[in-house]
């Protein structure tokens, strides 16, 4: 019986690498995209064992309990989406690989993923995020770029950290950004961001890089590419000092720069086009923000409230 299920989770760990190879290859999914999807479906592999079934033999409601089992154990209802997407996506890929006649799947549903609504900063607060660098150093000049290029884009970290120099046309005032997929979209820099990147770009990068040559824009101390946890302790360590939440992540700084944009009577599409989402309903968490804050100044300033 051992021998025999050993031979079950091979031929299961066949089938994961073979879907995950079809997202690398043939959806283009970003490397920490599949790496999230992999440890998914080890999890799906371990949850099918421990009813004592394999993932072929998985039921609807046997997926309904893991997705609940999954919710009870504490883990975000974003976590839980992405596992539910995750296995929508596999369960198909079995059904077009003639692996099964029938997707459990199918239309399974993920959690509300926004249980709240999503942090931002008000003005002010970024302002003196962005003031919070050093400039007079080059790798304060860098973190004042990086936050400016940032709120300025709205661009996701790895987006950030992934600009080639040949991606930027400062003189045009705008970038090409290589989003999820691999799929490219231009965004418009404000000038003020165009100038401090050119300024960085100058002066501060020639010194990260000594005697290198690199195709990325925003460099470490040691003249290599700027990562993603990187930019994280950058950001975090502004933040303390700009006397804000020890919290802030890239991605309030990113949904700062749509709720911003909202408030100003930008176009829900547009907005959509700049962050580089996929579906429009992704992006319409922005008017749920904008109509929290709509109904806190009518309860405040309303004369019949």
């Amino acid at each position: 019986m051992h021998g025999s299920r050993s031979a079950v989770s091979r031929v299961e760990a066949v089938l994961r690498d073979k879907y995950l190879e079809e997202l690398r290859v043939v959806r283009r999914l970003a490397e920490n995209t599949i790496e999230n999807y992999s440890r998914d479906l080890r999890v799906l592999q371990d949850s099918a064992q421990t009813i004592s079934k394999e993932i072929t033999d998985l039921s609807r409601s046997d997926l309904e309990q893991f997705v609940r089992d999954w919710m009870a154990s504490g883990l975000s209802p974003r976590s839980v989406a992405r596992r539910v997407a995750c296995l929508r996506g596999f369960f198909k890929f079995l059904v077009r690989e003639d692996l099964l006649a029938k997707n459990p799947a199918y239309d399974l549903r993920s959690p509300r993923v926004w249980q709240t609504l999503p942090k931002f900063m008000s003005a002010g607060e970024v302002d003196r995020l962005i003031a919070q660098p050093d400039t007079s150093t080059p790798r304060g000049l860098r973190d004042r770029a990086l936050i400016e290029l940032l709120y300025a884009t709205g661009m996701r970290v790895s987006e950030l950290v992934s600009m080639r120099s040949e991606d930027l046309n400062l003189r045009g005032g705008y970038l090409i950004c290589v989003g999820k997929g691999a799929k490219e979209r231009v965004v418009p820099i404000g000038r003020q961001a165009v100038a401090w990147v050119e300024r960085y770009i100058s002066k501060a990068r020639p010194n990260l890089l000594r005697d290198k040559n690199s195709p990325w824009v925003f460099l470490n101390i040691r003249g290599n590419r700027l990562g993603r946890v990187g930019f994280w302790k950058i950001l975090k360590k502004h933040a303390l000092g700009a006397g804000l939440s020890r919290d802030l992540s890239p991605h309030v700084v990113r949904h700062s720069f749509a709720t911003h944009l909202l408030e100003r009577g930008a176009d829900l599409r547009a907005i959509q086009e700049l962050l580089g989402h996929a579906d429009l309903s992704t992006t319409q968490i922005y008017t749920h923000v904008l109509q929290a804050r709509l109904r806190t100044i009518y309860d405040q300033f309303h004369p019949r409230q």
